[in-house]
């Protein structure tokens, strides 16, 4: 099915003058203006595009991408502010719609909010809240301890930065988990940390346990082969040069050396470590 706010790959099934017709299959023919096509296609073929309504509310079509679909969460610039509400640039030529109850604040143009994209029902049209937290959900049964996510990265408190999960869930990653510099607004990948009775979510940068050493220690081991089987890397070094060649805090690479040592597969020098076996 062909839904407005989304991403679909239709069939070309008529030209004319102005452009090409598509497919929209339950929504009908749906137009695709000339300008976004960068070549003379064929009926028949088919183009990737992406479904939304122009500034006269009519089911159109474009090549050009948002910076967000329909049920994601993302932040974005105030173009415009008028007496019915706000509109984002989200990468289109017709910007998105913010209207005053769905604002969590009143918003001000060129600042940027974190917003959540949603079809109007009612209205059929395509608009943005930034009352996030009636879209966030309770963490589900699919969810799992050392689970890779996906971390939008929303506010910061004084414990650290709370972070969208997934489009879905919020989750928390605290200040003693930071290793690296992030700021609001960044998409970063992560892990859970610990979900925990109350149904809130601990992240992570770095996957936990047996797993994380395992991941981790991998990556040295990699750094080392590139590098002819040696690092100038004690544990004396910066915390800043590790995570520089190794992409890992301090404490993550003492533990994964010590690993590493423990299986032989590394020994440890005065001046760095070096692997046991180029």
């Amino acid at each position: 099915m062909v839904e407005i706010g989304r991403v679909s790959e239709l069939e070309i099934i008529k030209k004319v003058d102005f452009g090409v017709y598509l497919d929209g299959k339950n929504l009908g023919e749906i137009l695709l203006p000339k300008k976004f096509l960068d070549n003379d296609p064929e009926i028949g073929n088919f183009i990737k595009v992406f479904i939304h309504l122009d500034s006269e509310d009519r089911i159109i079509a474009t090549t050009k991408m948002p910076y967000a679909l329909i049920d994601e969460f993302a932040f974005l610039a105030v173009a415009d502010v008028s007496r019915v509400g706000a509109f984002l640039d989200w990468g289109l030529e017709k910007d998105l719609f913010v209207p005053f109850r769905e604002q969590r604040e009143k918003m001000v143009r060129d600042k940027s909010y974190l917003v959540r994209i949603y079809h109007d029902d009612k209205s059929n049209r395509i608009a943005a809240s930034s009352k996030i937290d009636k879209f966030i959900i309770s963490p589900s049964e699919d969810l799992s301890e050392n689970q890779p996510v996906n971390m939008l990265i929303s506010y910061q408190t004084e414990l650290g930065f709370k972070a969208i999960i997934d489009n879905k869930y919020q989750g928390m990653l605290f200040k003693n988990d930071i290793f690296r510099p992030i700021k609001i607004g960044q998409l970063i990948k992560g892990y859970i940390k610990k979900i925990r009775p109350d149904g809130k979510i601990d992240l992570s940068i770095n996957p936990s346990g047996y797993g994380k050493i395992d991941a981790l220690s991998q990556k040295i081991l990699k750094v080392l082969k590139d590098n002819d089987g040696y690092i100038s890397v004690t544990d004396r070094s910066k915390p800043e040069l590790i995570y520089h060649i190794f992409g890992m805090s301090k404490k993550s690479y003492k533990t994964s050396v010590g690993a590493l040592y423990k299986s032989r597969q590394i020994s440890i020098e005065k001046t760095g470590i070096k692997l046991t076996n180029k």
